[in-house]
């Protein structure tokens, strides 16, 4: 029934809806030199946003960049007011900034380097990848066919079982292109360090290394939640469903917060699920008006055309909108708890 209204809503939303984002219909659209509409306040993102149109990648991949890159541009318009303010004397949000850029070409190849990289890399694992592996990686496809394959789960568990997987999965990738990333920048400045910028320099790199090995024991808890769950299956009082809502749960139990905070946070992050699931099933609507556009382009109605192309560019812009509002409840929800975890901490 939950997943019914929402493709009602998706059906009366998309045929309506035009222009930009809510949040953009009073501030002036950002122009280029010459006067034209560019889609980003910042030339080096619309720059990356043209490159991937015409390299045609699929829609939801293309929303997925497009959010992406407007946590980025927001990003970048606040550190530049930092900068102004002289808030940043060490550079390590600057250099925060490129790193997450690169990681954005890298992730959607374009990075101009051919993408050899399996999604779990020699970094992590050391074999070859074979018939009937689910996921490349033999301790995620040993876990999953022991699941699978146990009688422990519904098919509806399974489902949600396979989403924190893949969500893994993801989540390896993203560690493998982030190491590359900083092991390439630092191969690019080893040698250009000048003795006034030396202890900036290792400042900076101090840093990326600390957020690196986070991210490897964040790999390491969200695999032994995997194995736990493999093993023993879904508890009845299991507090979510979405894996980076179940995510920031568990980095937030981890937090040492009080019942009080724990359980505010708790009710927020039941709103932020409802967010995810409402976001995933527009990518789902997205994929399928992408089909359906194809298919009436085939027939030739130039009429018929016309009705969907609208209707699909709506929903895209939707899409995007939506997985923007997603990603940045996300990174402030992480950076909340972040920071309430290092004071309790600090007490």
């Amino acid at each position: 029934m939950k997943l019914q209204c929402v493709v009602v809503a998706l059906c009366l939303g998309a045929s309506v809806m035009a222009g930009k984002y809510s949040r953009e219909v009073n501030e002036q659209m950002p122009t280029d030199s010459d006067g034209k509409t560019v889609e980003f306040r910042i030339a080096k993102l619309n720059q990356v946003w043209e490159k991937a149109k015409r390299m045609q990648l699929s829609p939801v991949r293309q929303a997925e960049l497009h959010s992406d890159l407007k946590i980025q541009e927001k990003d970048e318009l606040q550190w530049k007011k930092l900068k102004v303010e002289g808030l940043d004397e060490s550079g390590e949000k600057e250099a925060q900034l490129r790193r997450n850029f690169n990681v954005i070409l890298a992730k959607y190849g374009m990075d101009g380097k051919r993408d050899t990289r399996p999604l779990e890399s020699n970094q992590l694992k050391d074999h070859d990848a074979k018939e009937g592996d689910t996921f490349d990686d033999p301790r995620l496809d040993k876990l999953w066919n022991k699941a699978e394959s146990s009688g422990k789960f519904s098919s509806e568990e399974l489902l949600s079982l396979k989403r924190e997987f893949q969500h893994h999965k993801d989540k390896i990738h993203e560690y493998n292109i982030l190491m590359d990333t900083v092991n390439r920048v630092e191969e690019v400045h080893k040698n250009v360090i000048s003795p006034l910028e030396g202890d900036v320099k290792e400042h900076v790199l101090h840093q990326r290394h600390t957020d690196l090995k986070q991210k490897m024991r964040d790999l390491n808890q969200g695999f032994e939640r995997l194995r736990k769950l493999s093993h023993e299956g879904f508890t009845e009082d299991s507090e979510f469903q979405e894996p980076r809502v179940i995510e920031l749960w568990e980095s937030a139990k981890r937090a040492n917060l009080s019942e009080d905070e724990l359980d505010s946070l708790k009710e927020e992050l039941r709103h932020f699920e409802t967010k995810v699931e409402k976001h995933s099933h527009y990518k789902e609507q997205l994929e399928l008006s992408h089909q359906k556009l194809r298919h009436v382009e085939s027939l030739g109605d130039k009429e018929h055309i016309k009705r969907n192309q609208e209707k699909y560019n709506a929903l895209a812009e939707k899409t995007r909108e939506m997985g923007y509002k997603m990603k940045k409840h996300m990174q402030d929800l992480s950076n909340k708890i972040s920071r309430d975890g290092l004071q309790h901490n600090e007490l």
